[in-house]
């Protein structure tokens, strides 16, 4: 069935290949972009899908910018910073930056923002973010000082990834429920035209300030369309329908690469793959309670394989729930899964399971890998039963405890360090299903540490206690295939983020 899928996809690709495409955006200075999933919220805080995360960087700006090639920290919306103490961050703001609505940014907006966002009540997604901030406090109209609850040394990552900046009197005003219904940032681009589930227009904002590390774009308008089918997105692409796309998979990426008018680009990324696997008190699955079926399970999936033949080049195998090139991630002392399916069928035997079980996994993307995941569990007697959601409500049904097996990525909203990444899964937030207090003390104690060698040991510690314990599937590291019009210049970055605002149409 699969290879006659193949075949029909290769006859369709070459009959629409023959057909001269008109394309998408070149005509008017535009791109359009097909994307899979649709942000639950535009409001970057109240959103962690990563087209959300996309559009949040363009709409919106941040205090600080990591440079995606030099990793250098540079000056945004902030004209200098520096440290006082452990805890204390005071910054010189840049002035007569205007957000879109008009209002005038300074030191009102960035009190009001941060002091927002870090109160637990206001319920921002992803908590991890800004759990550090204890407070900001207005010095003066272009000056704030930021105290953190603890000692934080990842905080300037924080504001030069995810951490936004909102004008305070329209959110003040409105919440994230407005700012969601009409955006208003002071990023490259503004938002015209926003239909939740379906499309964003965004347009070239002409006031953008000259002094931002983000250029002023030269594509006048992005039009991002939110297309759940894959083979409609392809489709699009051969007939000049989209310009861009994104996460295309690796079989289709190949496809692509005969369509003349069409280029394919990849690399990895800092997004891991792996999967959850519900232990904790009143999991509704407690056959997962049971070490060796968790042992079991991770036996059970050739990772290799999969690499090879189904994710693409630019993955690489995980050993732990981390990224390798984030501050503090490490496999070393942490135990290999390697693939077994026979040890999985005698580790779920002495647990009492010859004849099998059955379990629910969920998933929201990478449908081809997570069926290939099925395949391999029933291969050891796991029946599963897939559930395939769009992220938001897969999500709810892992923090109400109603999961049992999950498919998960993960890409830290780009920030380069291991805080951003397994504390948000096991240092006992909402999306933590296993709850071992140790593991949650050793990523605590690593999070708020200035000492280097303290994080790293400590960070040591809590990934091999998740990998002896087996309390989730490390699987491998998520390239990014973008199938996009010959014409378009643009660069591929391993934050997987796209930056419209630097791609121009080639003459």
């Amino acid at each position: 069935m699969r290879n006659l899928i193949k075949l029909t996809t290769l006859a369709a690709v070459s009959a629409l290949a023959l057909s001269a495409p008109a394309y998408a955006g070149k005509s008017d200075n535009s791109v359009v972009m097909a994307y899979d999933q649709a942000p639950e919220s535009v409001d970057p805080f109240f959103n962690n899908v990563r087209i959300g995360v996309i559009i949040g960087q363009h709409v919106w700006d941040t205090l600080i910018y990591r440079d995606p090639i030099t990793n250098d920290y540079k000056g945004q919306l902030a004209k200098s910073w520096k440290w006082v103490d452990d805890r204390t961050l005071e910054v010189e703001l840049r002035e007569g930056i205007k957000f879109h609505n008009g209002e005038e940014f300074d030191a009102d907006d960035v009190v009001y923002t941060l002091n927002f966002v870090s109160k637990p009540e206001n319920k921002v997604t992803t908590q991890q973010n800004v759990s550090w901030i204890e407070k900001a406090e207005k010095l003066d109209k272009y000056k704030v000082r930021i105290t953190t609850k603890k000692v934080f040394p990842a905080a300037i990552e924080y504001l030069a990834g995810p951490v936004v900046i909102h004008p305070n009197e329209y959110y003040e005003k409105v919440g994230p429920a407005g700012q969601n219904d009409k955006p208003v940032g002071s990023g490259p681009y503004k938002v015209a035209q926003y239909d939740p589930g379906k499309s964003i227009t965004l347009v070239a904002n002409p006031d953008y300030f000259a002094e931002s590390p983000k250029p002023k774009p030269t594509i006048e308008k992005i039009e991002i369309r939110f297309i759940p089918d894959r083979q409609t997105q392809m489709a699009e692409a051969i007939s000049g329908g989209v310009d861009f796309i994104m996460h295309v998979p690796k079989d289709q990426a190949e496809q692509l690469e005969s369509v003349p008018h069409l280029q394919v680009v990849s690399g990895e990324t800092m997004r891991i793959v792996f999967m959850q696997m519900n232990s904790q008190e009143g999991t509704p699955a407690p056959a997962l309670q049971d070490e060796r079926v968790r042992k079991a399970i991770n036996h059970a999936i050739d990772r290799d394989t999969m690499v090879k033949e189904i994710v693409g080049k630019g993955a690489r195998v995980i050993h732990t729930i981390c990224f390798p090139t984030q501050f503090g991630c490490t496999d070393h002392g942490a135990p290999r899964y390697e693939y077994n399916p026979e040890k999985a069928k005698a580790l779920l035997a002495e647990a009492g399971y010859a004849n099998g079980l059955e379990l629910d996994i969920v998933a929201y993307r990478e449908r081809n890998q997570t069926e290939a995941i099925i395949g391999y569990l029933q291969a050891v007697g796991i029946k599963t039963n897939l559930r395939f959601l769009q992220y938001a409500a897969m999500r709810e049904q892992i923090r109400a405890n109603k999961a049992m097996l999950t498919h998960q990525t993960w890409g830290s909203f780009s920030v380069n360090d291991v805080s951003a990444s397994t504390p948000v899964y096991f240092a006992g937030g909402d999306d933590d299903i296993t709850r071992d207090p140790e593991v949650r003390d050793a990523l605590n104690r690593g999070d708020n540490s200035v000492d280097p060698a303290v994080r790293n040991a400590a960070y040591k510690e809590a990934l091999v206690r998740i990998a002896e314990k087996a309390y989730a599937v490390p699987l491998y590291s998520l390239p990014v295939y973008y199938v996009a019009t010959a014409d378009l210049d643009f660069r591929a970055y391993p934050d997987e983020m796209p930056r419209f605002w630097e791609m121009t149409w080639k003459n």
